[in-house]
């Protein structure tokens, strides 16, 4: 145990010593909030834009359906008749819309043009569709003599309550909450595995090519420094991720605090509404605001919080002793390449399952590679907001344990052999021999 502790604490040291890890460690959060705060201001900027629309509506009939919006102006061209108003509108205007006279108001629908410069926005044409959709059957409706305030009048929005059998409310933005964290804690497993895997990786080969590991192994068995290596780019992983989460959660509270980002947006649009607007939207928005925090209560905090501890450090250690055994089998990093697709696919596997099971957490797709050890530190974070027995999980995690010991074992053996082979290229086979020996 003592010789471990010092392997540990030497590539600990080396870890937090590296300069690149220094450099990341600081600057990540900064760019992480910088990256964010752009977003937010190109938004703004892009919201901010106001595009102005020509129109020639030959039929006489859809003119009145063009109305400012913030984002969008419309001029009436119909006198100068489309020629001159396709000319006016080049360099002028974001485009022209031509509506043709028509002698029925089927041919009136296919025959509407846009015309401009470049590709036109999807939304804006959607916008324009929509405006004009709405009219034009509300023209037909006339034309077969029915009244039209009826029929809207008949129009209901139906929105359904969701409440569980002991009478908690639910709603959707619950559903939003559990998908957002399950897939938050399952994305940040994954990334960990994959930088400090190669990570672990890296150090054998390095260690490997300067002959260096031939001093080492004579004073401890292999085993033990293959642990060694991998506990402590475990524990220096996790304190620069503590470090980029409480810095990067600093950084974006003081900036909103001082900029007021999140204010001003809302206070602009709360502008443009009259009272009476304003007084629905707060009032709704007091109701989400209830339940969202009623959702964040139902959530199973302390479940999701030890699973997370427990499969973040069973998934870390199960594909770091495979990194390590392939940096141990190798002379260099470009030789890794022939193994990393077989350790990938299961992580990538398990990301693109753990985002569709969301739809149907509780299926067997989703039971299945929640149980699965090389998917489950992925997947089954990402369930367990939805609600899972305690059988499963319990389940997930002695098969995860099993896998590791296993894995475990099987690197070693390869890890041992590996790193005294120098100057020629392993294959599956000379790994499968490795193991009988």
């Amino acid at each position: 145990m003592d010789k471990l502790k010092l392997i540990i604490k030497r590539e600990f040291l080396a870890k937090v010593k590296n300069k690149s890890f220094i450099v990341m460690t600081v600057l990540s959060p900064l760019l992480m909030v910088g990256l964010m705060m752009l977003i937010i201001f190109l938004n703004q900027k892009n919201s901010e834009e106001v595009r102005t629309v020509a129109f020639v509506d030959e039929s006489n009939l859809l003119a009145s359906v063009f109305t400012d919006s913030n984002s969008t102006k419309y001029i009436d061209l119909t006198a100068l008749g489309i020629e001159e108003a396709r000319k006016q509108t080049e360099g002028h205007y974001y485009g022209v819309l031509y509506i043709p006279k028509s002698d029925s108001l089927v041919n009136l629908s296919k025959g509407i043009a846009f015309y401009s410069e470049d590709t036109p926005s999807l939304n804006l044409l959607s916008s324009i569709e929509n405006k004009l959709e709405k009219k034009i059957r509300n023209l037909k409706i006339e034309q077969l003599h029915f009244d039209v305030d009826k029929i809207k009048a008949t129009e209901t929005t139906v929105q359904i309550e969701t409440e569980n059998f002991i009478g908690e409310k639910s709603s959707k933005i619950g559903s939003v909450l559990r998908m957002v964290t399950g897939g938050g804690f399952g994305y940040l497993i994954f990334m960990f595995i994959i930088i400090y895997g190669t990570s672990v990786m890296r150090s054998v080969i390095e260690e490997k090519t300067s002959r260096i590991i031939e001093i080492i192994i004579s004073s401890v068995k292999p085993f033990q420094l293959m642990l060694g290596k991998i506990l402590g780019n475990a524990l220096a992983g996790v304190l620069q991720f503590i470090i980029w989460m409480i810095s990067a959660g600093l950084l974006l509270f003081a900036i909103t605090y001082i900029f007021g980002i999140e204010a001003a947006s809302s206070g602009s649009a709360m502008g443009q509404m009259n009272p009476e607007m304003i007084q629905q939207v707060q009032s709704s928005s007091a109701s989400e605001l209830q339940l969202a925090l009623q959702e964040i209560k139902n959530l199973p905090i302390l479940t999701m919080f030890f699973s997370f501890i427990i499969y973040f450090i069973g998934g870390y250690l199960i594909y770091s002793s495979i990194y390590a055994a392939i940096g141990a089998a190798v002379d260099s990093e470009t030789d890794t390449q022939q193994f990393m697709m077989p350790v990938l696919m299961p992580l990538i596997i398990a990301i693109y399952v753990g985002f569709s099971v969301i739809e149907n957490p509780h299926g067997p797709i989703a039971l299945g590679f929640s149980l699965f050890p090389l998917t489950s530190p992925i997947v089954m974070l990402m369930r367990i907001p939805f609600g899972v027995p305690w059988w499963q999980i319990l389940t997930s995690m002695l098969l995860l344990i099993i896998t590791f010991i296993a894995i475990v074992w099987f690197a070693a053996k390869i890890y041992r052999v590996g790193i005294l082979m120098y100057g020629k290229k392993p294959t599956y086979k000379e790994l499968y021999k490795w193991l009988k020996y």
